[in-house]
């Protein structure tokens, strides 16, 4: 997957890509599989390395680490950003949880590649030109490591 995430780390900045070596949530997605605990949802090691060397090739600004996939994109409790933060979550989107537990489930390989549209640190944002037009090192990386 390739997307946009809103930044939770001081030091990860808009247009920086994250590549998501794990997701947290807010949601029961993984209860569906009636596990007895609270299943971890990781990417695949194999993609995520080819990533960050691609990355490194392309001297672009990366992270890897942690994210949470939320539910909830404007959420009522506004210290709930920073709680993910102080666990380490670089960032914040809506499907990495569900595609990391589903391909774990399926046997299969997945990985989240990210670009900071926002930051909810900074309060600074991209707009949807920006995007359309800056956003294509996650996509040249993605398509690399394919």
């Amino acid at each position: 997957r390739i997307g946009s995430c809103g930044a939770l780390k001081e030091n990860v900045h808009l247009r920086d890509i994250i590549i998501a070596q794990g997701a947290c949530t807010d949601s029961h997605f993984a209860h569906q599989y009636e596990l007895p605990g609270t299943y971890s949802a990781i990417s695949s090691y194999e993609l995520l390395e080819k990533a960050v060397a691609e990355a490194k090739k392309k001297d672009a600004s990366y992270h890897v680490g942690n994210i949470i996939s939320s539910d909830i994109f404007y959420h009522a409790d506004s210290s709930c950003a920073a709680k993910w933060a102080s666990m380490g979550c670089l960032g914040v989107e809506m499907e990495a949880y569900a595609l990391f537990a589903t391909a774990a489930y399926l046997n299969k390989k997945a990985l989240t590649i990210l670009t900071v549209s926002d930051s909810l640190v900074s309060n600074e944002i991209t707009s949807s030109e920006e995007r359309e037009k800056t956003f294509t090192s996650m996509m040249e990386i993605a398509l690399e490591i394919a």
